[in-house]
């Protein structure tokens, strides 16, 4: 069997199974332990599964290399956008202070959100503008405005959520995993995730269903630290980490 094959087979095995040992794919593959450990480290260095004393196990989601801009994100699950944004307004109650993060499904929520007592800190200057429009009490982050997001970073940004304590944070991301929590593409923009997440009472994270079982460059926070807010989830093991509200089930 040739080489290329039985990496094939290995990666089946890995993706049906989750996990496979040694043996296992010697008696699969009718080859020697030898060849299956070489196969084994070669799989691994080229980071196609993780190598563990015995066998291997699958890589906890896929790397998402590129990040689409603020246009092409806008037309991207939309419809069901629309629905996690709806709910996510009506947890809002009298008198929070929220942080609102920026990105797409959170700036849709602004069009939902009905209690005027709520004061918003947001670091997306349109959804600064949007919600002054609608008459809300709204603080701006101050920093380096992100061209592809329209999210405003840098130290003066995240010293000024230091000094908040939110009752509710709501975020983006993009990509969300049980090994590595919640990821974002950019640097500058998990920090100031970070502090949101930290200085928060309770946090919100907002993604449809295609953003579980990825993961982006930087991590932000544990997936215990957040509770979702998504159209469904294909993998019902998120279920036992953290509080998932799956809008369409």
């Amino acid at each position: 069997m040739l080489t290329e094959e039985r990496h094939s087979q290995i990666l089946s095995a890995l993706e049906e199974k989750g996990t496979v040992t040694v043996l296992e794919l010697v008696d699969m593959l009718n080859t020697s332990e030898s060849t299956i450990r070489r196969d084994l480290a070669a799989l691994d260095h080229n980071g196609r599964l993780k190598k563990v004393h015995g066998g291997a196990i699958k890589l906890d989601g896929t790397m998402v290399l590129n990040e689409p801009d603020i246009t092409e994100k806008e037309k991207l699950f939309a419809k069901e956008k629309e629905q996690i944004a709806q709910y996510a307004a009506k947890t809002i109650k009298k008198n929070d202070f929220i942080f609102l993060d920026a990105g797409t499904t959170t700036e849709k929520m602004i069009e939902y959100i009905n209690e005027k007592t709520a004061t918003f800190v947001t670091n997306g200057f349109n959804h600064a503008r949007l919600l002054a429009a609608r008459g809300f009490k709204v603080y701006l982050a101050g920093g380096e405005v992100k061209h592809t997001t329209e999210a405003i970073v840098g130290d003066s940004c995240i010293e000024m959520l230091k000094s908040y304590n939110f009752t509710k944070c709501f975020l983006g991301t993009n990509g969300i995993s049980v090994q590595r929590g919640f990821t974002t593409h950019n640097i500058d923009e998990a920090s100031v995730k970070r502090v949101a997440v930290e200085r928060g009472y309770v946090s919100y994270v907002l993604a449809d269903h295609s953003k579980f079982d990825r993961v982006a460059a930087v991590s932000f926070a544990q997936i215990s630290r957040a509770c979702i807010i998504t159209d469904y989830v294909k993998d019902d093991n998120y279920l036992t980490y953290t509080i998932i509200k799956e809008i369409c089930k």
